[in-house]
């Protein structure tokens, strides 16, 4: 087994970026743009190496290998956009490392691609300047458009097979790793199991009883033995259920209007880990977006666009209204799934602002973005 840790230190000690992989500072999918340039370096990976995986690793300064970290980013619906975007699409894995140094929200992304053998990957639609049909090649550290030749590129196989084995986990490394989530997560009363005498999964979070039923917080979740981050949320509210060969983790998104809010399921985990030393992850969308009348939403929703205005310019906001801007994200979201469109765009521009106004805000936006990808790329 893989410790990805390892993995990705043992890439960036590989010279610079080259044909089989790719480093970023950060990527964004949430705009165009951004979701067009990590689509083509996927189709630029791909086609450079038909024999073997390909990676980029998200996180890095580019000039020093310095590694800085990005967001918790959930990717359990990114093969879908891959699929919707790409002519006979690669396997993409997005996998989020942790690492010692770094901050518990911060982790370096893995984006692992395995290639689609012997068939060319190109663009199946247009997005942003880049026209349907649009072929990509890697030259060098840089993906280019190209026409396509598959037998001019050299096979990295051998280089990549070599890394990989240099990568290995063992129970040293295994061991290292459940003290340091222990003792990282000390206040908050971290657990460990092993599944199939082989994995270890260590999970921690802030316990509350309600109706007899057993519901976690601030939540963190790690696949030692590969050192992944398989979870990990400040605000949501997620149950976790365990068997033998079964961890489930079924998360509930916090919505509703004035004052009345409450928890509906969003989506299920479930971890099957096999007697060959093998695990699958399954994923099941259960969201339902609540309904509510439009009378209601169009007076929030003009009192949202009302706030942030308040904020650019440099008003004072009435202990009410700061209620109102902390669950401004949550509540836009319900405007969104409830029809208006224009309040995905809002809630957007309203980044920036809440960000300087207060942290907690600025997380509760970023978990109502997570929240939207996953149901969108659903």
């Amino acid at each position: 087994m893989i410790n990805k840790r390892l993995l990705i230190k043992n890439l960036l000690a590989h010279n610079s970026e080259n044909s089989f992989y790719d480093k970023k500072r950060q990527i964004n999918l949430a705009e165009k743009e951004g979701k067009a340039k990590f689509l083509k370096h996927i189709c630029a990976l791909a086609n450079s190496n038909p024999n073997n995986n390909s990676f980029m690793v998200i996180g890095v300064e580019d000039a020093d290998n310095a590694i800085q970290g990005v967001d918790f980013f959930d990717d359990s619906k990114i093969q879908n956009l891959v699929n919707a975007y790409i002519e006979n699409p690669p396997l993409v894995a997005y996998e989020n490392i942790p690492f010692p140094h770094l901050s518990d929200e911060l982790v370096v992304g893995l984006v692992t691609i395995r290639p689609n053998k012997d068939r060319t990957c190109s663009l199946r639609k247009g997005i942003w300047k880049y026209p349907k049909g649009s072929v990509f090649l890697r030259e060098g550290s840089i993906s280019i458009a190209s026409e396509f030749s598959r037998g001019t590129q050299s096979d990295n196989s051998l280089i990549v097979e070599s890394i990989e084995a240099h990568s290995q986990n063992n129970i040293e490394m295994t061991l290292d790793g459940v003290f340091d989530f222990m003792g990282k997560h000390k206040n908050l009363s971290p657990i460990y199991k092993v599944f199939k005498e082989y994995f270890v999964i260590c999970w921690s979070g802030k316990k509350k009883e309600l109706k007899g039923n057993t519901y976690f917080s601030r939540v963190d979740i790690e696949l030692i033995n590969e050192q992944v981050k398989l979870f990990y949320s400040e605000l949501d509210e997620v149950s976790i259920e365990i068997s033998d060969d079964l961890f489930t983790i079924l998360e509930y998104v916090r919505l509703g209007l004035n004052d009345r809010f409450q928890y509906y399921p969003l989506e299920e985990v479930k971890i099957f880990f096999r007697d060959n030393a093998t695990y699958e992850i399954k994923t099941n969308m259960l969201f339902e977006p609540p309904q509510f009348e439009k009378r209601t939403l169009y007076h929030i929703y003009n009192s949202n666009i009302a706030l942030v205005n308040k904020l650019k310019q440099n008003l004072t906001l009435s202990p009410s209204e700061e209620k109102d801007l902390y669950n401004l994200p949550a509540t836009y979201l319900l405007c969104y799934f409830n029809g208006f469109n224009a309040a995905l765009e809002k809630l957007e521009e309203s980044k920036d602002e809440l960000r300087k106004y207060d942290e907690r805000i600025y997380q509760q936006y970023k978990d109502s973005l997570r929240i939207l990808r996953k149901v969108k790329y659903n």
